[in-house]
């Protein structure tokens, strides 16, 4: 029988990535999505018949956060995350042949802004506002399903960097016009994990077959974001790069319609659990992870 692998929401910058490596591992790629070649999230017998028998259900979805955060933009935020992890949830209770593990995707920003101390799986303190509410929800959508057969993860994803795509972009653009000095006062710290890292940690939780619960998706080495853009500018070898004080992230935010909260708060997150169980990391530092997205 086929290996079968099911990406929920997998049409963007992870997803496709993790599709290309399960391919190449001879999986059969199934993905739930809203793009009309792929299985919809309201077609409820197509989702259950594509995870009857699966190996591993990862699930991604959600709107882009990269958007501003008026009314109607925070409550598809909320929607798309909270309603599509309980479709899934309800469609695991209905096969014969659940997943061995159902991944779905959280974010390291449920923690506090951190500039003190950094935030682990045990120790670390919840946040508050907006985006901390969401995440809390989409959480809560997966662990309210009493699954006898299926492990449970939360991943709390960090800032996933990598070459063709996600925030790398926006980055690259900033030095390459001169704009790559720091954001803010450049002391809140940019917790970040390479994409292939990420494809890692899900082949690690899925072969340790104890582990459950919630697991810090996020590099050993944090930096802050004054030593993000130096590396980032020595990488693309520019010397000079002009800093972008709040209020003209404020303004800049306004014009290309994000929240500055992406860029200021201190993402302060370290894989506690990840190395207690005995991950090693690809990327662990920074300058690691940009020889390959910039050079490689």
């Amino acid at each position: 029988m086929n290996k079968k692998v099911i990406l929920a929401g997998g049409t963007g910058f992870i997803g496709k990535y993790l599709e290309n490596e399960f391919l190449e591992k001879g999986y059969e790629v199934k993905i739930i999505s809203r793009q009309p070649q792929h299985i919809s999230w309201d077609d409820k017998k197509g989702i259950i018949a594509a995870l009857e028998g699966s190996e591993m259900l990862i699930n991604l979805a959600g709107k882009s956060v990269d958007c501003r955060y008026n009314e109607k933009n925070k409550e598809m935020i909320m929607k798309s995350r909270t309603e599509t992890t309980e479709i899934l949830g309800k469609a695991i209770l209905e096969t014969r042949q659940p997943p061995e593990l159902w991944l779905n995707s959280s974010t390291a920003t449920i923690y506090r802004h951190a500039e003190d101390r950094p935030m682990t799986e045990k120790d670390g303190d919840i946040g508050t506002g907006f985006s901390v509410d969401v995440a809390k929800a989409w959480e809560e959508s997966l662990f309210q399903f009493q699954l006898p057969h299926t492990r449970q993860i939360a991943l709390r994803i960090a800032i996933v960097l990598g070459k063709d795509g996600g925030v790398m972009i926006p980055f690259k653009n900033l030095v390459k016009f001169g704009f790559g000095g720091v954001q803010g006062p450049g002391n809140q710290m940019f917790s970040w994990i390479h994409i292939e890292d990420v494809h890692q940690i899900i082949l690690f939780l899925q072969k340790r077959k104890n582990l459950s619960g919630v697991f810090n998706v996020a590099a050993p080495n944090p930096i802050s974001n004054r030593e993000f853009m130096a590396s980032l500018r020595q990488k693309m070898n520019r010397r000079i790069g002009l800093p972008s004080p709040e209020w003209l992230l404020e303004i800049g935010a306004v014009v290309i319609r994000t929240e500055t909260e992406l860029i200021l708060k201190s993402r302060w997150v370290i894989p506690e659990r990840l190395e207690q169980e005995g991950y090693t990391f690809k990327y662990e530092k920074i300058n690691e992870a940009l020889d390959e997205i910039i050079e490689g």
